[in-house]
């Protein structure tokens, strides 16, 4: 049985090849959220660096990150590349971490540095079916449909885009939430990060299955927003 699900959009201070630091900075929005699931965007623990490192998931530069998830019992969804060559989603709890998705639909310089992932993936937490997704993958009406086809009741997404882009995730999440009768979660990177984002969008936010933001947030970094699914 499903009980509502308490969850936070956070934009942090993500910088460049900066694993420690941002995994502190993460698990600082993590005790601040005060939420049951926290989502961060694309690449978060690395900045959009396409020759970053794999980072493992039982790396110790995430213990910080993991003892938040521990002493609040959330459960941190972040960005990092991994072994193979993907743009993952790292599941994170007091447990330690897991990779829980890898990136299927690449955009831009990309392909050059990773390879797509092979499925859909969808979290199960408190009785939710959590679908998963990074950026170029919510542009992609198949994606959704095919996380959704899994079970999800819900779209959880890590996102870029530039401010000159800034209306194209509520934009994606208005239409995936109305077209599969879904909660569309989307973290977007605020700041400057690499790839030639000098000014991210940020602009995070939670819509419910009618399409409708019941939560925003600005374009600064460190903004964080929550809102309870039910």
């Amino acid at each position: 049985m499903r009980t509502p699900l308490r969850l936070a959009v956070a934009q942090p201070l993500c910088r460049s090849h900066d694993v420690a630091g941002n995994a502190e900075r993460h698990a600082a929005a993590v005790r601040a959220a005060g939420a049951r699931m926290v989502v961060f965007p694309e690449l978060s623990l690395t900045g959009y660096e396409l020759d970053a490192a794999p980072l493992d998931p039982a790396d110790a530069r995430l213990a910080p990150l993991v003892a938040a998830c521990a002493d609040t019992g959330a459960l941190a969804l972040a960005g990092a590349p991994v072994a193979g060559r993907h743009i993952a989603v790292l599941a994170v709890d007091g447990d330690g971490a897991r990779v829980a998705y890898r990136k299927m639909w690449l955009g831009g310089a990309e392909p050059r540095h990773f390879r797509p992932g092979p499925e859909p993936a969808v979290l199960d937490v408190d009785g939710w079916r959590l679908g998963l997704a990074v950026c170029k993958d919510t542009g992609v009406p198949a994606h959704a449909a095919a996380t959704v086809a899994r079970g999800a009741d819900a779209y959880l997404a890590g996102v870029l885009e530039s401010a000159d882009d800034a209306a194209v995730p509520g934009e994606r999440a208005c239409r995936i939430a109305t077209a599969h009768g879904v909660w569309v979660v989307m973290s977007s990177f605020a700041g400057a990060t690499g790839g030639g984002y000098a000014r991210a969008a940020g602009g995070s936010g939670i819509w419910s299955p009618a399409g409708v933001a019941v939560a925003r947030a600005g374009t600064a970094v460190g903004d964080l927003v929550t809102a309870t699914l039910h």
